[in-house]
């Protein structure tokens, strides 16, 4: 076994990251590295944790301008990375091929959409565009963001790439809503998938943030001071097919967007609260009521981000929750994101009206887009039926249970 893994130092950061002893985490590090031995011939090799991510309030409101509450949790992407001088990147995932950008000519391809090396090129390319320095690495890397659970894997990915290059060659300077930026920049222009910036920004900053979108190029972030410890999370998967629901999601920031076009703005997020309140009465009848419905759900929404900052801060655990809850009933009736006719199942409405039921829950919400997938549930850390109740209604591979991390992608310094 590596020394390495047997140090102080080791344990702190176990602890840190992971909620879990020494013990527990070095399986996994010492197969990393006997991964990166096997494909890079060296055991010099430098730690990178990046994680995932939650959305706690704050529903569908990023790409309109609005305010989130999100957070960094303790699964993550992890990855060994030795020095190289040819210029190129080269990444071996745990069950994937090998992945090689060159990075002086990070040039995006059609058939590369899709792609994780399409998230790596365009993350250099940001760099480059940014006048920040690039350069190459070999890097072998592991993952337990649990893929299709909404807590978003390929924005850990990508984050992953983003702090290797600030570390190396940057002197680790560069602020974490750059990383931020340059992954998103990634994921929409070369990977080909529309994001908002939540996710991102979630996992770049660490802990639970307040982040407020209506400047898109330069959001406001306030950290909260999470305390609440007896409140155990968890992220549950409904099942249900996302194929078709693209025109589903696509549908929420339009209709958000031609309620906003009313008022002679482009976002929502461009419309004072005080005036939306004043002349919301004016948009009845002009646009789909389903539209006005979404945009008062983005204008409430955006007073709960900021209720529960203060009663996280307050340590007012059960405002906090009725705050979540009450997020909840609102992405269900008025943003009417928890049920797709195309998507043809009720798998999210159904997980939500059977998990109120289990001893112990105290607040639930549905997670991230909507239509299929994921729940959200926060339950008293002192009734330890919760879990096994989640895994018989679900089945065990389908919950995630959760811990808050304070710290967002980075290095980890071993001894």
């Amino acid at each position: 076994m590596d020394t390495k893994f047997a140090s102080a130092s080791f344990g702190k950061i176990c602890d840190r990251l992971y909620s879990a002893d020494a013990e527990t985490a070095k399986e996994r590090f010492e197969e990393l590295i006997a991964m990166h031995v096997e494909h890079f011939h060296t055991t010099e090799a430098e730690f990178y944790s990046s994680p995932g991510r939650i959305e706690i309030v704050g529903n569908h409101t990023d790409h309109n301008g609005g305010k989130v509450l999100c957070a960094a949790i303790n699964f993550d992407t992890l990855a060994a990375v030795s020095d190289r001088t040819d210029g190129i990147i080269e990444v071996k995932s745990k069950g994937y091929p090998m992945l090689r950008v060159d990075t002086s000519a990070p040039t995006f391809s059609a058939s590369e959409i899709g792609t994780s090396t399409a998230l790596i090129k365009g993350v250099v390319d940001y760099f480059k565009r940014s006048g920040k320095a690039v350069g190459g690495f070999s890097a072998t890397m592991t993952s337990n963001v649990p893929k299709g659970s909404g807590v978003s894997s390929s924005s850990s990915f990508e984050l992953a790439i983003a702090e290797i290059l600030n570390r190396k060659f940057n002197g680790g300077t560069l602020l974490p809503i750059f990383k931020a930026k340059a992954s998103q920049y990634a994921e929409n222009t070369f990977f080909g998938k529309p994001s908002g910036l939540m996710d991102q920004s979630a996992i770049a900053l660490g802990g639970v943030n307040m982040i407020d979108f209506k400047n898109l190029e330069e959001p406001v972030v306030e950290r909260a001071s999470w305390t609440f410890n007896d409140l155990d999370i968890f992220v549950v998967a409904t099942g249900g097919d996302h194929a078709n629901l693209t025109d589903d999601y696509a549908a929420i920031p339009h209709e958000m967007k031609e309620v906003a076009a009313l008022f002679g703005a482009k976002l929502l997020g461009d419309i004072p609260y005080e005036k939306w309140e004043i002349d919301k009465k004016n948009a009845v009848g002009k646009v789909s009521e389903r539209a006005y419905l979404r945009a008062e759900h983005f204008f409430e929404e955006n007073k709960r981000v900021m209720r529960a900052v203060a009663q996280i801060d307050a340590g007012d655990e059960e405002g906090f929750l009725r705050t979540v809850t009450e997020s909840g009933l609102s992405s269900r009736f008025k943003l009417q994101n928890t049920y797709s006719p195309a998507g043809q199942n009720h798998n999210l409405e159904n997980a939500l009206d059977r998990v109120v039921l289990i001893d112990g829950v105290k607040a639930t919400r549905v997670h991230g887009g909507g239509f299929a997938g994921t729940i959200l549930v926060f339950a008293d850390r002192q009734k330890g039926g919760v879990k096994s109740a989640l895994n018989v209604m679900f089945g065990e591979e389908n919950v995630f249970k959760l811990d808050i991390r304070e710290s967002g992608a980075e290095r980890l310094e071993l001894e």
